[in-house]
């Protein structure tokens, strides 16, 4: 490796950012792309998390880390857009390599025996009056505005920590009796969607609609509690 990473800022497509990061063990989810390195304790996840650092000293505020016992899980977001640039694109394949010299690798770990996708988990809430109940969720989670709020009165709401799964409204236009009004949104890479309905059925959920697939689909448990299954796809 010889140079760092360029501070290019293109916006890219969904699409070009899920073809260019795929083959490098890297996922895009809505906004980010996100990576899992498997290691064999704290330390050597602290190790590793500190080399990532210094290769991505020069980038500014891109990247973010969750260290465990037996993994790295590294995130790539331009925080100043709330996307991914060319810069991510970059970053992300430094570290890959990086991981590789050390004997390790990025995994997005999909597919078939794998434990779980480097997913992104978003709550929806249902609400007649946005602007109204917004300031309750914020107050009440601590959480702040995202990119872009709240001068839009649909936008979401983070945890400024990046512990905590979003909070986005979607607007209502009228009451609806007997339907839950907050679900999960559960974003998975989209070569993952698949199983993931399917084991979601094959316990018992079943599909209450699809027409906006492969952006989402809604699933529901046996008492009718609804959860999306998303993925970047179909929503340009």
């Amino acid at each position: 490796m010889t140079d760092q990473p360029s501070a290019t800022g293109q916006k890219l497509s969904r699409q070009e950012i899920s073809d260019r990061v795929t083959g490098l063990g890297w996922r895009y989810n809505l906004g980010l792309i996100r990576t899992s390195i498997k290691v064999g304790s704290i330390a050597q996840a602290a190790d590793v998390a500190q080399a990532v650092t210094a290769l991505a000293a020069q980038d500014g505020d891109s990247l973010s880390a969750d260290l465990r016992p037996d993994r790295v899980i590294l995130t790539l977001q331009s925080r100043a857009g709330a996307w991914v640039t060319e810069h991510e694109i970059e970053l992300a394949g430094w570290i890959s390599a990086l991981a590789g010299d050390r004997g390790l690798a990025t995994e997005a770990e999909v597919g078939s025996g794998a434990p779980r996708s480097v997913q992104v988990l978003e709550i929806g809430i249902d609400a007649l009056d946005i602007p109204a109940i917004r300031p309750f969720w914020q107050a009440v989670l601590g959480y702040a505005d995202e990119p872009g709020g709240p001068a839009d009165p649909g936008a979401g709401l983070v945890d400024p920590f990046g512990q905590g799964p979003s909070v986005w409204f979607q607007q209502m236009d009228a009451p609806r009796p007997q339907r839950n009004r907050i679900h999960f949104d559960v974003v998975v890479p989209h070569d993952e969607a698949g199983r993931r309905i399917e084991a979601a059925l094959a316990a018992g959920g079943t599909l209450v609609y699809d027409a906006e697939a492969p952006a989402f689909w809604v699933l529901a448990d046996p008492e009718g509690n609804e959860a999306c299954v998303c993925t970047w796809q179909a929503r340009d």
